[in-house]
């Protein structure tokens, strides 16, 4: 078999800088040792995230220019439209900005102080969106999904045991909805099973709890269930994104993600009054419902991007590329979680650092020493992203110390690729010297984008 080589050429290139050692070390100290606050073009290679900083494709580029921006009814919200309702089969759909605004308006309607929302995990937006009007988010994530070194088809499964009892617990009265997230980004970019979310439909059909798809990434999860799952090799990865939303009484998306665009999102649902409800909060928050929040020339990109998402030769070559940095972590004895995830690799903060303790943030000692090695930026999912506090306000750590080290698509080459491994040699052998941090300043909600560090010499 040959290499698996990206199926683009280079039209255009973007010049990026290595700043020097001392200056890296300013810089992260002027950004209070937290990377989202880093200037980006201080960052050599750029994997804080994969959430709309990929590259469009020619087709994309093209369709840009076709942008129509009347207020009402474009042509380009009808492509979009289309376009939605071609892969989800869904009957009400809605733009927004952003995949973040989308689960605002899904928790601002539907939720209430003291409801509780299950879900194979949360990410952080839509944690805090649902956290932010008083309810609860509870992650249900099946137990192999906690064993970084497992190497199993679908860690982001949800637990159908834990579910049920979540049910029994709260009551279903007290459920408004159930999530699942595919792929599942907090427990290592995991993918879900098509027979799983099969089987959350079912045991939520008997409470009449509807369920909502957190889709970001639905493409991702689709090529998973192509290659890892019996019966589906047979079918395309439209066909197999169609059947996923057939079991969904509603989703929400970033298109930022498998919309292959900059800027994007959208809330999509069957029932009638949750339509009624969305369009009016839309109308309030993002605009008319047939742009929410988006120029005429986003929807045409997300139009295109959604269907070159669901490329095969795409996925493959994708995946392939996260492979290739899986096997030389493997091969070097340096922890992540196994398998890999389809957007990124997730480096195991706490069995890297073990010499640092979940109270002194492993993983922002990693990210960190990843910027003064080598300009790489990434981010933590650990204790700062997902940490707790109890009672008596002591904080209570994530039960996954991560670093993840997201792809942007079609951005990077294999070159960027072995410069990252050799940065990731070089601060594996050095390790020890690592040093743990605290925050001196914080937040109330998604603390880890603003908050500031010190070092614990």
């Amino acid at each position: 078999m040959h290499t698996i080589i990206e199926p683009f050429r280079i039209k255009m290139t973007e010049p990026i800088k290595l700043i020097s050692a001392a200056d890296r070390k300013k810089a992260l100290q002027r950004a209070k040792h937290n990377v989202f606050l880093l200037d980006a073009e201080d960052c050599c290679i750029d994997l804080l995230t994969d959430s709309g900083t990929g590259a469009m494709s020619t087709e994309q580029w093209a369709a840009l220019m076709l942008g129509d921006e009347s207020y009402a009814g474009s042509k380009s919200w009808k492509k979009f439209e289309a376009t939605v309702r071609k892969i989800t089969g869904i009957k009400h759909i809605f733009p927004t900005h952003q995949g973040r605004a989308a689960e605002g308006i899904l928790a601002q309607t539907r939720l209430k102080k003291g409801d509780v929302i299950p879900n194979n995990s949360h990410f952080d937006t839509t944690r805090a969106n649902i956290e932010f009007v008083g309810a609860r988010a509870v992650d249900l994530l099946c137990n192999e999904g906690y064993d970084t070194t497992l190497e199993a088809p679908f860690k982001g499964n949800m637990d159908i045991n834990k579910l049920e009892r979540c049910i029994a617990e709260f009551g279903a009265a007290k459920i408004p909805f159930c999530m699942i997230t595919v792929t599942n980004n907090t427990g290592g970019g995991q993918p879900v099973a098509m027979e799983n979310i099969r089987a959350v439909k079912t045991a939520l059909k008997k409470y009449g709890i509807p369920l909502v798809i957190d889709a970001c990434r639905f493409a991702e999860n689709a090529y998973f269930i192509h290659e890892r799952e019996a019966g589906y090799r047979g079918k395309t990865l439209l066909e197999i994104a169609r059947e996923m939303f057939s079991y969904a009484d509603a989703a929400n998306m970033s298109c930022k993600k498998d919309g292959l665009a900059n800027i994007g999102g959208f809330l999509i649902c069957n029932d009638d009054a949750w339509a009624e409800d969305f369009r009016n909060a839309l109308i309030l928050r993002e605009g008319f419902p047939t742009y929410g929040g988006l120029a005429g020339r986003d929807l045409e990109v997300i139009a295109v991007g959604l269907m070159e998402a669901l490329d095969y030769d795409y996925q493959v070559y994708r995946h392939a590329t996260v492979e290739y940095l899986g096997r030389k972590l493997l091969a070097r004895g340096i922890p992540f979680v196994r398998p890999v995830g389809g957007h990124a690799v997730f480096l195991d903060a706490k069995a890297f650092l073990p010499h640092i303790p979940p109270r002194q943030y492993p993983g922002i000692g990693l990210v960190n020493a990843l910027y003064l090695a080598g300009g790489i930026r990434s981010v933590e999912l650990g204790s700062v992203m997902f940490g707790k506090k109890d009672e008596r306000g002591r904080e209570i750590p994530a039960p996954l110390e991560l670093v993840r080290l997201a792809f942007p698509r079609r951005v990077y080459t294999q070159s960027h690729f072995d410069y990252l491994i050799e940065v990731l040699d070089e601060v594996w052998n050095n390790r020890k010297q690592i040093p743990g941090y605290r925050i001196t300043y914080q937040p109330k909600f998604l603390r880890h984008f603003t908050c500031q560090f010190e070092i614990i010499d």
